[in-house]
């Protein structure tokens, strides 16, 4: 199977798990903030984790094969950057804030505030699928399937979010599971385009190793860490980042044995 498939895939199987999140809804059962929030935390510690392990040391080491001395961290370090900005791009970019008209009030400041959540977990799913994509792309099934295992459990907390909060906003047990499902089928876009570039392009793998990893730490620094924070579950979510940061500390060397 061509790594370019495989990339697909596997951030297809990683992506679906958002659904699988938010299945809880459909049979009534929706955890308190609480549980959300260290979900969330579990989630960020996941994709910090794999943003270093599994794609910046990687890429230092693709760079350190074609240069030497000063070079490989400059490329990786710019390449972190433009990840980043691509990402608060994005976010400046897409017309996100008005998803459905509404009256003006609290009512349609709280919905706004929902959309713009749902909205910016469907954006930075893009870089998770990019980052498979990457890791199928540039080792094969060996150096992608630890971030598609991790990608996928820290895509099921979110899926949950999503779908809990479109429940807050009066949607039914239905919708609010297949919007929540729909914002995980941007990762294999990302999937896809992320094996596709460093499998054709060898010299470009460093390049989107690190990108990827900077589009993540941007959505763990902008997007999930203060979505914890807002109901004073600081603890719990700083419990949840370090459980999600072993785990994937675990399964990279593991599995990438």
């Amino acid at each position: 199977m061509s790594p370019i498939l495989l990339g697909f895939l596997g951030s297809l199987a990683a992506g679906s798990m958002t659904a699988a999140g938010a299945l809880p809804v459909l049979f009534g059962r929706q955890p308190g903030r609480a549980f959300r929030d260290l979900s969330l935390g579990f989630a960020a510690g996941v994709m910090l984790a794999a943003s270093f392990f599994s794609l910046i040391l990687p890429a230092l080491d693709a760079a350190g094969e074609d240069f030497a001395g000063a070079i490989p961290p400059a490329i990786v370090c710019t390449a972190i950057l433009l990840g980043m900005g691509a990402v608060h791009l994005m976010n400046e970019a897409l017309p996100h804030e008005h998803f459905r008209s509404g009256r003006e009030g609290p009512e349609a400041a709280a919905l706004r505030r929902i959309w713009l959540f749902v909205i910016a977990i469907a954006i930075h799913n893009f870089p998770e699928g990019l980052a498979v994509g990457v890791g199928f792309g540039a080792e094969g099934f060996e150096g992608g399937l630890p971030l598609a295992i991790g990608i996928g459990l820290q895509n099921a907390p979110e899926g949950l979010a999503v779908a809990v909060a479109l429940l807050g906003e009066g949607y039914s047990r239905l919708r609010a599971f297949a919007w929540a499902g729909a914002t995980g089928m941007v990762e294999p876009l990302g999937g896809l385009l992320g094996a596709g570039v460093v499998w054709v392009s060898e010299p470009l793998l460093p390049w989107g190793l690190a990108f990827a990893a900077g589009a993540m730490l941007y959505v763990i620094s902008h997007e999930i860490i203060p979505e914890t924070h807002r109901a004073g579950h600081q603890k719990l979510a700083t419990t949840g980042l370090a459980v999600g940061l072993v785990v994937m500390l675990f399964l990279d060397v593991w599995l990438g044995a």
